[in-house]
């Protein structure tokens, strides 16, 4: 019989009843973890043992490091905020989103040109390699602390029939919406969310704790006979927020039975 070796299988065992112990509501919530010392005495086991147990659990999202203060059980709390996707049309034309109001712009927007990817293609439905405006935006709720990445990518063939979008591409969506029924547009909109685990330079800019996911939302505009006008791409932490959705029925088409 192979020898199991420690002290990875023992940490694993120290993780197992941290884990249960969580789970079964001793550590609550948002509660700081007994120190390394206390579990070193109730578990029987080296520091090295307790760290790599602890470390195992910040992995798996039960556990949040906060420095200078401890290790605290994830709270599983409400999110702080409530993010309406929801997009409404005042009688003077001007494109009102329920959150509009909430997000500032925690620094200038970033402007530039880039090109299509498989991905980026597919939403608007472009080959890959095609001319984009970009703009970035990093959105701060100011009331709960929530970050948000904004992008906005606008094909360079739509800009030839809006060409105030190619002189502003850093326009805000609101703008953007209004710019596009301007040109002559009905417009109408397509979303869809993913989650994700962060890359570094997202985890860094949402500042997110360990193991936390992304909320991805791509937003595609629509205009006439259907096309794809423009790609929004809105990153936010899991943690932090939920989505809100008004849904209505659309109508159903009747079919004409021939005569």
């Amino acid at each position: 019989m192979t020898e199991i070796q420690r002290p990875g299988a023992l940490y694993q065992q120290v993780a197992a009843a941290i884990r249960e112990a969580i789970l079964s509501g001793e550590f609550t919530p948002d509660s700081l973890l007994p120190s390394e010392a206390q579990l070193m005495a109730r578990y029987q086991v080296s520091r090295p043992t307790v760290r790599n147990a602890v470390a195992a659990l910040r992995a798996e999202g039960l556990i949040d490091v906060r420095h200078g203060k401890g290790s605290f059980v994830r709270s599983d709390s409400q999110p702080a905020l409530t993010i309406e996707r929801r997009i409404s049309r005042t009688p003077d034309g001007q494109f009102v989103m329920p959150n509009g109001d909430v997000w500032t712009e925690a620094e200038k927007p970033s402007t530039y040109r880039t090109r299509t990817t498989k991905t980026t293609g597919h939403c608007l439905a472009l080959d890959e390699e095609e001319a984009l405006f970009g703009c970035d935006r990093l959105l701060t709720d100011p009331e709960t602390g929530t970050r948000a990445m904004h992008r906005t990518l606008i094909p360079f063939e739509v800009t030839e029939g809006a060409p105030a979008l190619a002189e502003e591409p850093g326009k805000s969506p609101a703008e953007v919406y209004r710019t596009l029924t301007q040109t002559g547009h009905k417009l109408w909109w397509s979303e869809t969310v993913r989650a994700h685990m962060p890359m570094p330079d997202e985890r860094t800019t949402l500042q997110l704790p360990d193991a936390t996911p992304i909320l991805r939302l791509s937003r595609v505009t629509h205009g006439a006979n259907d096309r794809p006008l423009i790609l929004e791409e809105f990153r936010v932490g899991a943690d932090r927020a939920e989505l809100a959705y008004r849904i209505t029925a659309d109508k159903q088409t009747t079919r004409r039975r021939p005569a």
